[in-house]
């Protein structure tokens, strides 16, 4: 089980639906601010597993995204940031103390821009472009009942992308994988396969794919995950987060492992679903162990 990291001040709230709130902590190092959901967020809780579960299969991928911790957050913090609550309507919902779900923000927020948003300029500039085709494979592997989301930082390469073969002092434009919480088709847990959810809405990022073989090797790695990387994961999970939820969960990740072989063709009928994304695209079919 992984050790929390206390939060110590709050920073400012954040867009979307799971009312996250950036937040200081007590972890060492510069990134110590975490975008941190609530387990009473107004999406539901097993929006947390979601998030701790996409974070770490992305990682065993060799997909960029912002490494998770547990933060802990105090009655003492509360009461001295009464900035942080929830909101239901007209009304404030406390945020309840107890360990919620922590991502790692990409440096210090005061100093350190982190963008959502490039230019078509820009993004075609992007060191990591590429794993904007390893998270479809994700994508589709996990149900993600959303649209891809990504953010961009610039930052030296050789620090934040250690296989790249820049020279070290480079700096460039990084993606990094975030939100993951409708993996699963969010609270549900259960794979709805919709071909056109999953996508980053910029087609560019896609522009060049012509076969399967242009989603290795996350294809490739998805397939062969060893079920190791999902026991690590889930030994890190605090018990609240899933208490009750224990049968449920584990059915949903017998599943996960079972879709493995499946992806490649999930893959051909998101393509088929928009061809416009895909304008290189040959019409390969994937091989008979991975049809649907």
């Amino acid at each position: 089980m992984q050790m929390p990291v206390k939060a110590t001040r709050f920073l400012r709230k954040m867009r979307g639906g799971a009312q996250a709130h950036l937040l200081g902590t007590d972890a060492a190092g510069a990134a110590s601010c975490y975008v941190t959901k609530f387990t009473n967020n107004p999406q539901h809780r097993r929006i947390l597993v979601n998030e701790w579960l996409g974070a770490h299969l992305l990682a065993a991928l060799g997909v960029a995204t912002p490494a998770v911790s547990v933060i802990d957050v105090t009655p003492q913090f509360l009461t001295a940031a009464p900035e942080v609550y929830l909101e239901t309507g007209a009304l404030r919902q406390a945020v309840i103390p107890g360990w919620h779900l922590g991502s790692q923000f990409p440096g210090d927020p005061l100093v350190d821009a982190v963008y959502d948003y490039l230019p078509d300029s820009l993004l075609r500039e992007v060191a990591n472009r590429s794993d904007f085709l390893g998270a479809l494979v994700f994508d589709k592997w996990c149900a993600n009942a959303d649209a891809r989301q990504s953010i961009f930082l610039r930052r030296r390469l050789r620090e934040w992308l250690p296989d790249h073969d820049a020279a070290p002092r480079r700096k460039g434009f990084i993606a990094q994988m975030i939100d993951h919480g409708y993996l699963f088709d969010g609270p549900n847990w259960c794979y709805r396969d919709a071909p056109l959810q999953g996508f980053y809405p910029r087609p560019l990022v896609y522009a060049s794919v012509r076969t399967l073989d242009d989603f290795e090797p996350w294809l490739s790695r998805v397939e062969h995950l060893p079920e190791s990387v999902i026991d690590t994961a889930l030994r890190g999970l605090p018990p609240a987060w899933i208490e009750g939820d224990e049968e449920a969960l584990q059915a949903l990740l017998d599943q996960l492992m079972q879709r493995r072989a499946r992806v490649a063709g999930l893959l051909v009928e998101a393509i088929r679903a928009r061809p416009v994304f895909f304008p290189a695209w040959r019409g390969q079919e994937p091989a008979a162990g991975q049809k649907r």
